[in-house]
């Protein structure tokens, strides 16, 4: 019979202590330490090798590598995050704020694989409120599809011999559990033993497994560290609430790249993958506004355009505020001061709003200048020509930096119909200027420089 015993497992990675300590010696986290009731039973692991035989080693030249077909999910930005396709046999962790639309976002991606059968297990929803969200995006629910309300693993995976599924679905992983797992689901032990179960299950049947991941109030995925060990490819599903648009990010990828980007549209009858973002995030009015400056930035690998709108008041208070939505406060700060020290502007007594239009938060460093052009405009109330645009990193001494991929930038611009782009004076030695028609390039070198050629 199996004996049960009390350990202490740390909640960020996952290290097991027979004792409770203050600090984790593994990842150095304080106050991580859970009690745990778990059986030692002589059981075979959850992960074993294939098939339940003895691994043996092999000669690594003696190793089949060829490029298996990735599976068309029939959704161009989820392809482009994954890599160009899923991989089968692979597990995938997608994590997100709750009604951020994760669910939404798989189940209308697996309606539109009419081509392979696929087992969806829920164990939040029942079969009628999947039916019912299946009913609002509008989808044609194929005859491919199955549903099962389980949270245990055991029968989830004994309905998967019975189906076959060449694609198999779980919402979500903190609701799942083992049976020989003595601790309630979403626990750190129940976490782990289920993802590794469902590892097991897809390298074994080669059956591609997406697996859905609550995440905590600082924004990581909930329970152990080790569960977006044990996975695949990590994508984050983010976005505000508040706004239409949805960003989904590779944070870890073993089948492609890390710095690819999906951007959709939160809509009635679900999500729209987003063709060209950049028409979308720049505001169509023709009459032309002080304080907005347009950038041409890189979020992952894909360039867009982004709108900047910044609003310089005289403070009302005798503290002015500082307020910044999209963009770090703190590199705000550091931008005002090259503007007050460099270019001798006096923003002391003013009141200074940011913000990043659709709702985006954008980490490119290339957004400085367009940053300080904003505030600039909206302090003198002059406008920016709305057919110009610019890129560039701004430093201490108010210099402006090379960035990076500028032929993009440039293209992008130019793509849109941007007559004008401002761009560091570094970047255009190492750009052919004949490849780029009907757009004038200006290099600058110093913020003063640029502002010059803004405003005159």
């Amino acid at each position: 019979m199996a004996k049960e015993k009390t350990v202490y497992v740390c909640a960020q990675c996952g290290y097991e202590s027979p004792k409770w300590q203050g600090r984790c010696p593994a990842c150095g986290e304080w106050n991580t330490f859970k009690e745990m009731t778990v059986r030692t039973a002589k059981s075979a692991p959850a992960w074993g090798g294939h098939g339940g035989a003895e691994a043996k080693p092999i000669q690594l030249s003696s190793v089949s590598a060829e490029e298996e077909p990735r599976i068309d999910m029939h959704d161009q930005e989820l392809n482009r995050v994954l890599g160009g396709g899923l991989v089968p046999g692979s597990l995938v962790l997608i994590g997100g704020e709750p009604g951020i639309g994760k669910s939404t976002l798989l189940l209308q991606t697996i309606l539109g694989l009419t081509e392979r059968r696929v087992l969806y297990a829920s164990g939040e929803e029942s079969e009628r409120q999947i039916k019912l969200r299946a009913d609002r995006v509008k989808a044609a629910v194929g005859e491919n599809v199955y549903l099962l309300c389980e949270t245990r693993i055991e029968q989830i995976l004994t309905h998967c011999k019975n189906i076959q599924p060449e694609l198999l679905v779980i919402d979500s992983i903190q609701t799942m559990s083992v049976e020989g797992v003595e601790s309630s689901p979403g626990s750190i032990t129940q976490i782990r033993e289920s993802a590794a179960a469902l590892l097991k299950y897809a390298k074994e049947n080669a059956v591609p497994v997406l697996i859905v991941g609550h995440i905590t109030k600082q924004g990581s995925i909930a329970g152990p560290k080790v569960l977006e060990h044990i996975v695949d490819a990590v994508l984050q599903f983010e976005g505000d609430r508040h706004y239409f648009y949805r960003i989904l990010r590779s944070i870890k990828n073993r089948f492609g790249s890390t710095s690819e980007l999906g951007i959709y549209e939160m809509r009635a009858e679900g999500l729209r993958p987003v063709d060209n973002p950049s028409e979308l995030l720049l505001s169509q009015q023709k009459q032309e506004l002080s304080g907005i400056a347009i950038t041409a930035a890189i979020e992952g690998v894909r360039p867009f355009l982004i709108e900047t709108q910044a609003l310089v008041s005289t403070a009302a208070y005798g503290t002015p505020q500082r307020s910044a939505t999209g963009f770090d406060l703190r590199r705000l700060n550091m931008l005002l001061a090259v503007l007050e020290k460099r270019v001798g502007f006096k923003l002391v007594q003013k009141d200074v709003f940011l913000n990043i239009a659709g709702g985006l938060r954008v980490a490119d460093t290339a957004m400085d200048l367009s940053v300080i052009a904003a505030v600039l405009s909206s302090n003198v109330d002059t406008a920016i020509d709305s057919t110009t645009c610019m890129c560039g990193e701004v430093g201490l001494s108010g210099e402006i930096r090379p960035v990076s991929r500028i032929e993009q930038r440039i293209a992008e611009a130019q793509k849109l119909g941007f007559r004008r782009i401002l761009v560091p004076e570094n970047n255009v030695k190492g750009i052919n200027l004949k490849l780029f028609h009907g757009i004038d390039i200006v290099p600058v070198a110093r913020v003063e420089q640029a502002l010059r050629e803004l405003f005159g």
